[in-house]
């Protein structure tokens, strides 16, 4: 479930051209040595996506690219269908159709990309039959798509790939038992057992068993080999045929299969976490990497009689580094936490399998016995959040915001019926970053939490912010919390009053202004509304203020009265959809102003948003710089005519 962003690999990156596939595939070589060169040659270019976009999963790319590559080669037929429900794996599987000429080659070079290939599966995307990357759809969407095709009596198979740290997720067994009541025998699941998931061995969060066991109590035909060994995966394969079972086949793989130093085999036993699940690597891992697959196919086409690959290659420089200065609130909240948890003996932290992204390592390391790994299943890790507030414990609960909002909605709200308090952290909080794309952009959690009884939303606008809003959230509020956060490292350019006491429902003003007021909250938001009122400033005379509000669904009314008297125009700006965002909120709290009031310009995400770079994805949904001082003329009612005066 990790998605470390870091920046792309300079130097030189190497890829091997769309006729080289085309000569692999049109080659008499027997199908499992082709298979495995093609696997190879995906590898090397899956690779040269991740290292030039600065993320994506190389792991379990890496892991499933044999099972991948043996089936669109050598399996599918023109009616079936395949899909990764995993998602992580997106980059190996567009190497593949690209090899495959099912994707224009160019879009090679634009993996997370606003105009290129998503961060995680797509329906936008040629070859990508249903949307992943939320964990644990796929069995179920499969079982839709082959009631569909019965009802239309059309043919066709499904196939879906699985991780394994995947079957945490409850929804996964659940599809199981009517996939055999239906007898649906079109369905192969295969499952890429590289024993890892996000932060360490599978084994060490949720043992999954005797799996082979498992599969046949639900009645499912079960068969098991080696996912990285071609040959094996064809007989398993073959011996499946004429099976009027649903089947599953437990592949046996490696994480980071083909490059040895990034396989999960060659870590030392006291290695806690594996570096290569998400993110790019470094320069230098990228250039060792490249060489080791490179030698490996040049040897492999030696042997095969084959004329050696050409490959291409493209001089990138590195993108910058956040600068020194960049506000790292997760960082912050970790000092923030362990501040807490001294205090208070009977709190305890609990994760979903993103410890690293969370911050929660310090406080693992800390507290062992008050840390509490979860897994996968945010569903469990929030009712068990339940039962140990009933019994007088604080549980701080931990999750990306597009996950703890959505999956255990229904026991966040169950929570909340016993009247007991729980802190519940949403970290990747908002639309950045873009390129995991639409299901790790968490811009519906505010709407998801806000009507629950008791629960206040907040979100810190910078470092200075987070410690006194969670000493809030754990010390003063009367109920349960939810704490968004934004996870990338952001420049602000604004610091908060000195000397301020949070009050809930009321905000700071961080730019004074006579002409409009724009209210927003994080650090992502603010630091556009700061340069916006600047450059109108300085291009318009406009005079505008800005505020911070941290509280996401509670608004003083008293403070916003005063805030806003005399204003003609105010403006909510939302990292958020804009239905039921902070600005829903502003809007009730203003609608019961009485007398002449000020009017108010919604501005959030409107539409699903892409995947792409940060600036590209605040481009377009309206919330860059340049996106707000237009919304803010236009709301204020001013032009720009051609020549650059102004107009009212």
């Amino acid at each position: 479930m990790g998605d470390q962003v870091g920046q792309a690999v300079e130097g030189t990156l190497y890829y091997l051209p769309y006729a080289e596939f085309q000569r692999v595939r049109a080659s008499t070589l027997p199908p499992e040595k082709r298979a495995a060169i093609f696997a190879d040659m995906c590898r090397l270019n899956a690779l040269y996506m991740i290292a030039r976009a600065g993320s994506g999963h190389i792991g379990s790319s890496f892991s499933s690219l044999d099972i991948i590559s043996w089936l669109l080669l050598e399996e599918l037929d023109e009616d079936d269908i395949f899909f990764s429900s995993k998602g992580h794996d997106a980059p190996g599987y567009y190497a593949a159709l690209i090899g495959m000429g099912r994707i224009d080659f160019d879009l090679i070079h634009k993996l997370r990309r606003i105009d290129g290939l998503p961060g995680h599966p797509d329906i936008g995307t040629p070859g990508v039959v249903t949307n992943t990357g939320s964990l644990g759809m796929g069995v179920s969407k499969a079982k839709g798509m082959i009631f569909a095709n019965r009802l239309a009596k059309r043919p066709g198979r499904a196939w879906v790939m699985t991780g394994d740290g995947e079957l945490q997720e409850g929804q996964f067994w659940e599809s199981l038992v009517s996939s055999v009541n239906f007898g649906m025998n079109e369905i192969t699941v295969i499952v890429d057992h590289n024993k890892l998931q996000s932060d360490t061995f599978v084994r060490n969060v949720s043992d999954l068993g005797d799996l082979e066991a498992k599969f046949r109590a639900f009645g499912w035909r079960v068969e098991r080999c080696d996912g990285n060994d071609v040959g094996a995966l064809a007989v398993t394969l073959a011996s499946l045929k004429g099976e009027l079972r649903p089947k599953v086949i437990v592949a046996d793989t490696v994480k980071g299969k083909g490059v040895s130093f990034m396989e999960h085999t060659s870590l030392d036993s006291d290695v806690a976490m594996y570096r290569f699940h998400s993110g790019a690597p470094d320069a230098d891992s990228y250039r060792l990497a490249t060489q080791e697959i490179i030698s490996r196919l040049q040897q492999r086409v030696k042997d095969a009689g084959q004329e050696g690959l050409s490959f291409e290659t493209i001089e990138r420089e590195g993108t910058s580094p956040p600068p020194a200065s960049a506000q790292r609130l997760i960082t912050a909240y970790t000092a923030a936490l362990l501040e807490q948890a001294e205090k208070h003996p009977h709190l305890v932290a609990l994760d979903a399998d993103l410890i690293l992204d969370t911050g929660l390592i310090p406080f693992r390391e800390r507290f062992p016995q008050r840390f509490f790994e979860c897994g996968i299943a945010e569903q469990d890790m929030v009712s068990v959040a339940g039962g140990m507030a009933l019994k007088g414990l604080l549980p701080v609960v931990h999750s990306f915001a597009c996950f703890l909002s959505a999956r255990p909605n229904e026991q966040i709200y169950n929570n909340a019926t016993e009247l007991t308090k729980i802190i519940y952290v949403g970290s990747l909080a908002g639309v950045v970053p873009g390129g995991p794309g639409h299901s790790h952009q968490a811009v519906r959690d505010i709407s998801a939490l806000a009507a629950i009884p008791g629960m206040t939303l907040v979100e810190p606008s910078c470092e200075a912010e987070v410690g006194p809003l969670l000493d809030w959230c754990i010390n003063e509020a009367p109920g349960s919390c939810y704490l968004r956060l934004v996870s990338l490292p952001w420049d602000v350019p604004y610091r908060l009053p000195p000397g301020g006491r949070l009050v809930a429902g009321q905000g700071v003003t961080l730019v004074a202004g006579s002409d409009a007021v724009v209210i927003t909250y994080g650090p992502v938001l603010l630091s556009a509304a700061v340069e916006a009122v600047r450059k109108l400033a300085e291009e318009d005379g406009l005079s505008v203020k800005v505020i911070n509000l941290p509280w996401l669904n509670e608004v003083d009314a008293g403070w916003l009265r005063r805030e806003t008297l005399g204003f003609k125009w105010v403006l909510s700006v939302d990292n958020h959809y804009l239905k039921g965002g902070q600005g829903d909120a502003i809007a009730r709290v203003m609608a019961g102003f009485e007398g002449p009031g000020s009017r108010l310009f919604s501005l959030g995400v409107a539409g699903v948003p892409p995947s792409g770079t940060n600036p590209e994805v605040l481009n377009h949904v309206g919330l860059d710089v340049r996106a707000l001082v237009r919304s803010i003329r236009t709301a204020v009612g001013i032009r720009k005519h051609s020549k650059g005066e102004m107009a009212p």
